[in-house]
């Protein structure tokens, strides 16, 4: 199984830490944010990374390189602008092939074990789901008794920015920048996207403020945690 992280971001909630260093190369708990994900894939047994770029691309490729370092092989999907997550996916499906891959959130933390995920079937995702952090209590979906996330319905829970997706549900959309979002909703209609509820630890690195409590969290070690 092949993996993609979405690093295309103009990183703008994160100034003015990103006027000068992109958002997924910020140091959190001693190491780059998207490092945390390159270790996370290699220990799952990926070792197949395909990274979308776009402000400051280079300065990405340039510290993590063709991935060897880290056990594994990058490829690159470089964006002149940003195509938002949807048509970030589509330009890069030539890299990632036919079968489900992974995708991750290029600006979370997560201590998911991605050793063993679900299979799809005959749905079109599946999604990693938390509890709804306090900046986001409204939450995104509901997850249903059968495994089934939809777009309305109580409780709600927050998309992790972890999933895995079928290549089909976004490769009949035209080229060009598109949310993935849409598609997801549509696919949920359908009753084809299902999920779980992950009860690890997770943050969404938006804002310096919560950047800084991850390094500070991570800073602790595992045994004060």
């Amino acid at each position: 199984m092949k993996a993609m992280i979405l690093a295309a971001g103009l990183g703008t909630r994160m100034r003015p830490l990103t006027d000068h260093c992109p958002k997924p190369l910020l140091p959190v708990g001693g190491k780059p944010l998207i490092v945390h994900h390159l270790e996370r894939l290699r220990a799952a047994g990926i070792d197949e990374v395909v990274i979308n770029v776009s402000y400051r691309g280079e300065q990405i490729i340039d510290a993590l390189g063709d991935g060897h370092r880290y056990g594994l092989e990058i490829a690159w999907s470089r964006e002149e602008t940003p195509l938002e997550t949807g048509g970030g996916i589509l330009k890069a499906l030539p890299m990632l092939g036919e079968a489900p891959f992974l995708l991750i959130n290029g600006d979370v933390w997560c201590d998911a074990d991605l050793t063993a995920p679900p299979a799809l079937g005959d749905d079109l995702a599946h999604l990693w789901l938390v509890d709804n952090p306090d900046h986001h209590p409204q939450g995104d979906f509901h997850l249903d008794a059968q495994g089934h996330v939809h777009d309305i319905g109580e409780p709600r829970l927050t998309f992790a920015g972890i999933s895995l997706i079928a290549p089909s549900l976004v490769a009949s959309h035209p080229p060009g920048a598109f949310g993935l979002a849409p598609l997801l909703r549509q696919a949920m209609q359908q009753v084809r996207v299902g999920g779980h509820r992950h009860t690890g630890h997770w943050v969404d690195v938006g804002t310096p403020e919560r950047l800084a409590a991850l390094d500070a969290w991570l800073s602790q070690g595992p045994e004060r945690r």
